[in-house]
């Protein structure tokens, strides 16, 4: 089994190879540039650049309807541009796997704003995964391609700068093969007209509820718990940074952060005196925990601005003074 050393864009790539996809379009922005370059590496992928945001995602969305397994990347500031096609292909859903990537820029190192995209998954009701290093990013595109077939839906990555360009050795797969799926004509699946978009936002919302069953035992989510009074649930890579900054505490890796099953969370969180949420950007895990009476402390000691790193989350814990560890 190789292992090589890989930056969550090049492991993106990979990850479209070992998942069999067919189609990737996407619009140059960093920080996911690097994604469509590196898989014009693999030949057996038709890949272009789009001459928009919209249209990489309408190419792809193309694909999936005609069966293809299809992805399509862009920064943060693009999915608006594209947010029109996203929501109407929520309520299409999927034929062939079909991920849509959001590489959000905290710090804003080359955007003009710091907007976080998680917000787009549960406006336009489809799951949302978030990677925390190149492993995940990797292996998360396969699992997308199956979650999106599973579900009849669009998936929504998020991915940060960090995430996006740090290195990280990943284990490589084999490629799958995979069966183009046979294309069915399906005019009320397909043309949302009002008449059909009401049925199709029935089952959107019978969709959302098979996800959050599902999200209680997913693989996307790791609980290593039981040593020590104090729970941090964390995401993307402020869960590396957690685990460097509080090594102590017990941990709940969120690697699918909408929808979530919130029942197995106040079972998990009930257990501890304190949990910590730490996120970038938006209180958008403790907003939803919140929402279901349950307590924790996140963005009231935690930056909503900015990169986080381990020494601004040592410091912000510096402020709960009863913090004990």
């Amino acid at each position: 089994m190789e292992k090589i050393l890989l930056s969550g864009n090049e492991a993106v790539a990979r990850g479209a190879h070992e998942a069999d996809v067919k189609v990737a379009a996407a619009y140059p922005g960093t920080p996911s540039t690097e994604i469509l370059e590196n898989i014009a590496q693999y030949g057996d992928i038709y890949k272009e650049w789009s001459v928009n945001e919209k249209v990489a995602l309408e190419v792809a969305a193309g694909a999936s309807m005609a069966g293809a397994r299809a992805l399509c990347a862009m920064k943060h500031v693009g999915l608006n541009v594209a947010a029109d096609p996203l929501f109407s292909m929520s309520y299409i859903g999927a034929t062939g796997g079909f991920l849509v990537i959001s590489a959000d820029d905290p710090g804003m190192h080359s955007s003009q704003n710091e907007q976080d995209n998680r917000h787009y998954a549960r406006a336009s009701k489809i799951p949302c995964l978030e990677p925390s290093d190149s492993q995940d990013s990797k292996d998360f595109v396969v699992a997308a391609m199956e979650l999106s077939e599973k579900f009849d839906t669009p998936v929504l990555m998020r991915m940060t700068t960090r995430v996006c360009h740090s290195k990280a050795p990943v284990i490589l797969n084999d490629k799958i093969t995979y069966s183009n799926k046979e294309y069915v004509k399906d005019i009320k699946k397909r043309i949302i007209v009002p008449a059909h978009a009401r049925v199709r936002h029935a089952v959107v919302e019978e969709r959302i509820k098979k996800l959050q069953e599902y999200a209680k035992n997913c693989i996307f989510n790791i609980y290593s718990g039981s040593k020590s009074d104090y729970l941090v649930i964390a995401s993307g890579i402020s869960y590396y940074y957690a685990r460097e900054a509080m090594p102590e505490m017990d941990f709940l890796k969120i690697g699918m952060s909408w929808p979530l099953n919130l029942e197995s969370l106040k079972k998990i969180t009930g257990l501890y005196k304190k949990v910590y949420v730490v996120e970038e950007n938006d209180p958008f895990i403790e907003n939803e925990l919140k929402s279901a009476g349950i307590t924790v402390i996140g963005k009231d000691i935690f930056p909503c601005v900015d990169e986080l790193d381990q020494e601004k989350i040592k410091k912000s814990l510096e402020k709960d003074i009863s913090l004990k560890i």
